[in-house]
């Protein structure tokens, strides 16, 4: 096995993990949500679904922290994928904390304290400035619908806190960290794909 037939695979399973990782995620969310009739999106957080005794906690704690777990790998990948440029790579290793903080939502229940709240807003937070960090690596790479996308994907990923700080629009944070999620998602799942492809048909000299 070649260096190059290496790197492919590498970044194609780097790839499918970021079209996967979000579907895994999302489904065992919303599956510890239908296991709980007493949550509401108005009033809860979304992580009060780990505390909940028996198969709510298992599902929600397990989803975030294997999510959390291949997101590492998929952030790996995007490090290699993305360039040479110093702010793609900055870009990447901030979306690696992410994914790192992700991971530690999970591994720590909303009760261990004050781990849990440290990794949920490292996650909210490192999540966009990774997005607007590689917006900006896209733009002076001259990639302009990829530049596009991920500026705006970062403004939806930001949009729902910067509202929640000034509006105060709900009383819980389950909306807030839903639509930033979705958002995060939707542009793992892009990148995730565009990786998967482009390792699959690389480019002749």
């Amino acid at each position: 096995m070649t260096p190059d037939s290496r790197r492919s695979g590498w970044l194609r399973g780097a790839g499918i993990l970021g079209i996967l990782t979000p579907i895994f995620s999302f489904t065992l969310i919303f599956l510890a949500i239908a296991s709980y009739p007493q949550f509401s999106w108005v009033d809860n957080a979304l992580s009060d679904l780990g505390v909940v005794p028996g198969a709510t906690s298992t599902l929600f704690n397990f989803g975030l922290y294997i999510g959390g777990l291949f997101s590492l790998i998929f952030a790996a990948g995007l490090f290699t994928f993305i360039g040479d440029r110093a702010l793609g790579k900055i870009g990447s290793a901030v979306f690696f904390l992410a994914s790192f903080s992700l991971e530690g939502i999970g591994l720590f229940p909303e009760n261990a304290r004050p781990f849990h709240f440290i990794s949920s807003v490292a996650f909210f937070t490192l999540m966009p400035i990774a997005l607007f960090t590689i917006a900006g690596y896209y733009a002076v790479s001259r990639k302009k619908q990829m530049a596009v996308f991920t500026l705006l994907i970062a403004v939806a990923a930001a949009l729902p806190w910067i509202l929640l700080s000034l509006i105060r629009y709900v009383p819980g944070v389950a909306i807030p960290e839903l639509a930033s999620a979705i958002a995060g998602a939707v542009w793992a799942i892009a990148v995730g794909y565009k990786m998967f492809k482009e390792a699959s048909h690389p480019q002749k000299p």
